[in-house]
This record gives structure tokens, C-alpha cells and sequence, in this order.
């Protein structure tokens, strides 16, 4: 599976693979391997993904096309 909606929000945001993996702290190759659908990206990175680009996982797993992120959810005691 290619994950084609984080490459398009990359290169929406003109950010070379080095820039998200350094924030990612992870390979150039290990992200460019996520790009390419080589390696499945684990849930925490798509969890940072979301919060960086501002958007929801589901967007990045092509779950939905709303790209406006859900609200936080709400701490209960």
C-alpha cells in the first residue's frame, strides 16, 4: 500500500524527506520507505504526521477525504 497523501502533503508543504524524518527523529530512507509503501508506517508516526500537517489519521489512511482534524477529545475524571 503507498501512502500517497503523506507525499502529497509533503510536497504541498515544499518539505524535502530529510525534514520529516528529522522531525520524525527516523531515517531519510525509513520515511521515503513509508512514502513508497515498502514499510507500514507504525502509529505513532502517523499519530505525529496528523498532528504536523494538522489533518487526521484517517485522512493519511485514505479513510476520508475530510481533511480537518477531529476534535480533542475530552478528559474525564
Amino acid at each position: 500500500m503507498q501512502f500517497q497523501r503523506i507525499r502529497s502533503l509533503r510536497e504541498d508543504h515544499d518539505l524535502p524527506q530529510k525534514t520529516l524524518a528529522a522531525y520524525l527523529h527516523i531515517h531519510q530512507t525509513t520515511y521515503s520507505d513509508y512514502e513508497l509503501g515498502r514499510l507500514k508506517i507504525p502509529p505513532e508516526i502517523l499519530i505525529q504526521l496528523a498532528d504536523y500537517y494538522q489533518t487526521s489519521v484517517d485522512y493519511l489512511l485514505n479513510r476520508t477525504d475530510e481533511q480537518t482534524p477531529y476534535p480533542p477529545a475530552s478528559k474525564t475524571r
